[in-house]
């Protein structure tokens, strides 16, 4: 069997067009999405530290961020945050060029999505409290007595959700 390069590039930008489809239609989450790119390259001078902070802009809390104008939540056109990373002007463009970091094209638009969508801010993972979650109830009856435990139940609705039946007991 014989491949011609036009097949091979076909199959690339289908495979390229599928990915990009899939990525523009998952929501966007500020811990996994939005909080590295802040991190990485905003939160240095616009963070906690007020020893370096820089144009007295925290860009690490919603309410400050919204009341110096930098995010218009809702409104991407009106938010400085988003004027500033497309700018031109090297004096005005952030992050500044002397900080040698550079958004990716990819990145500016998920902050502009991000604002577009509430500019929603999460509570780092860190600091939020686990809950326990409600085991599931047992939708079968004829596996009614399978489970020992709580984690049983979980492992019944994976495999029943899988279309699959639990094993017997095994001997000792």
């Amino acid at each position: 069997m014989t491949f011609h390069l036009c097949d091979i590039r076909l199959g690339g930008l289908l495979l390229a067009l599928l990915l990009m489809g899939t990525a523009v239609a998952e929501p966007l989450d500020f811990n996994r999405d939005i909080r590295p790119i802040l991190s990485e390259n905003c939160f240095y001078c616009h963070g906690q530290d007020g020893n370096k902070r820089e144009a007295d802009l925290r860009l690490d809390q919603r309410e400050t961020a919204i009341k110096a104008g930098a995010i218009e939540p809702g409104d991407p056109t009106a938010s400085e945050l988003v004027a500033r990373i497309h700018a031109d002007d090297p004096d005005v463009l952030m992050p500044p060029p002397e900080s040698n970091r550079r958004l990716s094209a990819e990145q500016k638009a998920m902050l502009s999505r991000w604002i577009e969508a509430g500019a929603v801010y999460e509570p780092h993972w860190a600091f939020v409290a686990p809950v326990r979650p409600e085991p599931p109830a047992i939708t079968d009856p004829a596996f009614a007595d399978w489970p020992r435990n709580a984690i049983d139940r979980f492992v019944l609705a994976k495999l029943t959700a899988a279309g699959l039946r639990p094993a017997a007991q095994a001997e000792r």
